[in-house]
């Protein structure tokens, strides 16, 4: 038997997903995918320049995890660099730290914490109690982002209503 997904939780989706060499087409290019958990561990790591231990704390996983996830990330972007390949970031395991809903009935917008939607997905709104609400995402991952699927969002995405 598979193990469980385990969701890594990230603090925000890069506004910009694609990377490629100047001058040269797209056509042309071979493209290596990272995950949006691989550019958070680089983010937290190597731009906010925080020790594993802390990173993996904010990740929710362990540190051998929080190292593996790292080390895939930067053999990526050194492929991407010494190689002149594209550069995608999308998919993966990850919930954002917190996750905006809005309900379908009377519109109402909240926010959920990863650790509560990790432990129990949104089923209902909390105002008028309305099970039709849809989680909000950034307008370049809200079609790529509904399925509870690998690759697919996170917590509280099933076919796009939680």
């Amino acid at each position: 038997m598979a193990r469980p997904i385990k969701w890594r939780r990230v603090g925000l989706i890069p506004q910009v997903t694609y990377f490629k060499p100047a001058g040269v087409p797209l056509r042309v290019l071979e493209e290596v995918a990272l995950t949006v958990e691989e550019a958070e561990a680089v983010r937290l790591k190597d731009l906010e320049g925080l020790d594993q231990e802390e990173c993996a704390e904010r990740m929710r996983i362990s540190r051998p995890t929080f190292h593996r996830v790292l080390q895939s990330a930067r053999r990526k972007v050194a492929d991407v660099l010494v190689n002149g390949k594209a550069l995608r970031v999308h998919g993966g395991n990850f919930a954002l730290a917190s996750q905006p809903f809005q309900c379908r009935r009377d519109g109402y917008v909240w926010s959920v914490p990863f650790e509560a939607l990790a432990a129990r997905p949104v089923l209902a709104c909390p105002r008028c109690e309305s099970p039709s609400v849809v989680p909000i995402m950034p307008p370049q991952h809200a079609a790529a982002s509904r399925g509870w699927r690998r690759g697919r969002g996170g917590p509280g995405w099933r076919g796009g209503t939680p």
